[in-house]
């Protein structure tokens, strides 16, 4: 069915991909912790002599452990904050501290050391939750960002509130409602979207993606994973789209400089969603628009499953990329909707349930892995083979599968998530 750039629909997706696939250095907690840093610190006027950042449990979890970019090697909250507020510049939003100099990554670096930086568990009940308070003298400035990572919902200086944006309710307010997506209307877009319209967009997530992925195999970061597949499984495409994948995560989980294009608010999954793709396009010797139409089809199809998890979870997000890639390669390979629904199916079947215990250089195997699950859901499909309504949590239909998978992830798997952070904050 064809859909026209009048429908709704068509503006509605056309919409999602702008907001969701932007540029983003780093790793997308600790940058949002800068951004927020930097957009205090330029409201009040100076560095400040003490700052208190408030946190809720899942950005403990995926800043613990992260290089942050140009800080010359400095992982953690403090970190984040440090460059923030001596390097960053609040109108590159998430590439924020990509214009350091050297100067300022080692004047970061003296002042996280001088410990004037506390950090604190946020008594909230949003999963995403940073609040910033610096002080200077007799001046402060107060900053929140909550539900997702741009999203500046609170700033007071000096008992005036500036901007308050009410009651936060985790519902992304100032984002397109992405409850139009389903598989069929994204497939069928994918077909009918004029290619200029999505060109830039998608581009420009080939060029950024490719360089970190190239940067991962030529370098030594990380666990090295791209690597490891690529000298021990061989070197067909199906190797390859997820060696690539896993070199670009490591790349960026061990503070590579290069930006990427991001998905969902994660540059791991937008990393997994588009590199598989990219590399059977190459194998596949199809033209750019039929890889733009595929990588449609693969990053809303990652959105899609995404949205009823929620940003952050113990369900681990490079699962919804590995297996929305899968569903772009089906694509690449002529499918339609039926075996792209197939395809879906079987490999959320797989490896739903892969836990999310923060970034670092694990998250390179987990996409690895993810990939090659979406592979083999296109595969095994292509064999005639399939999961079936009722094998576990796959239902007949592939939306109530993504909708029981989404429940697992955001409901389910709550009591997961705080024993994981429990782990990591007490045990390790």
């Amino acid at each position: 069915m064809i859909m026209k750039q009048d429908d709704i629909r068509y503006q509605t997706y056309l919409q999602i991909l702008k907001e969701e696939l932007v540029p983003a250095m780093g790793c997308t907690e600790p940058i949002a912790i800068a951004y927020g840093s930097a957009k205090a610190r330029e409201l009040l006027g100076t560095i400040p002599d003490k700052v208190v950042i408030e946190v809720s449990a899942n950005i403990i979890k995926n800043v613990k452990s992260v290089v942050v970019p140009n800080t010359n090697g400095l992982k953690g909250i403090e970190a984040a904050v440090s460059i923030g507020i001596m390097a960053g510049k609040s109108e590159k939003i998430l590439e924020v501290i990509s214009q350091a100099s050297e100067e300022e990554k080692k004047a970061a670096k003296e002042y996280m050391e001088r410990k004037c930086i506390q950090v604190k568990l946020a008594d909230t009940s949003l999963i995403f939750d940073i609040i910033i308070t610096m002080y200077s003298k007799q001046s402060y400035v107060k900053l929140r960002i909550a539900d997702y990572h741009t999203n500046i919902v609170y700033i007071e200086k000096n008992s005036e509130i500036l901007y308050n944006v009410g009651k936060v309710e985790a519902k992304e307010k100032g984002l397109t409602d992405k409850g139009l997506l389903n598989v069929k209307d994204i497939v069928d877009f994918a077909d009918s979207v004029l290619i200029d319209d999505v060109r830039e967009i998608l581009e420009r997530q080939i060029q950024y993606n490719s360089a970190i992925a190239r940067a991962g195999i030529e370098n030594d970061y990380g666990a090295n994973i791209g690597n490891v597949i690529l000298k021990t499984y061989g070197n067909d495409v199906k190797i390859r789209a997820k060696a690539m994948a896993a070199a670009a995560s490591d790349a960026r989980m061990s503070g590579c400089e290069l930006p990427v294009i991001i998905n969902s608010g994660s540059g791991n999954q937008g990393i997994a969603a588009s590199l598989p793709v990219i590399e059977y396009a190459k194998e596949l010797k199809v033209d750019e628009d039929k890889l733009l139409r595929a990588l449609v089809v693969s990053n809303l199809v990652t959105i899609h499953q995404k949205t009823g998890i929620g940003r952050l979870s113990a369900f681990c997000g490079a699962v919804c990329a590995g297996c929305g890639s899968g569903t772009g390669i089906a694509y690449l390979h002529g499918c339609g909707y039926k075996e792209i629904a197939h395809t879906l199916v079987n490999a959320v079947a797989i490896v739903s349930g892969i836990i999310c215990d923060g970034a670092k250089p694990s998250c390179a195997a987990k996409i690895a892995t993810s990939v090659d699950a979406g592979i083999l859901g296109y595969y095994m499909y292509k064999e005639g083979q399939q999961f079936r309504g009722g094998d576990g949590i796959v239902a007949k239909g592939v939306e109530n599968t993504i909708t029981n998978v989404g429940y697992l992830g955001k409901v389910g798997m709550k009591e997961t998530d705080k024993e994981i952070i429990n782990i990591m904050l007490k045990k390790c």
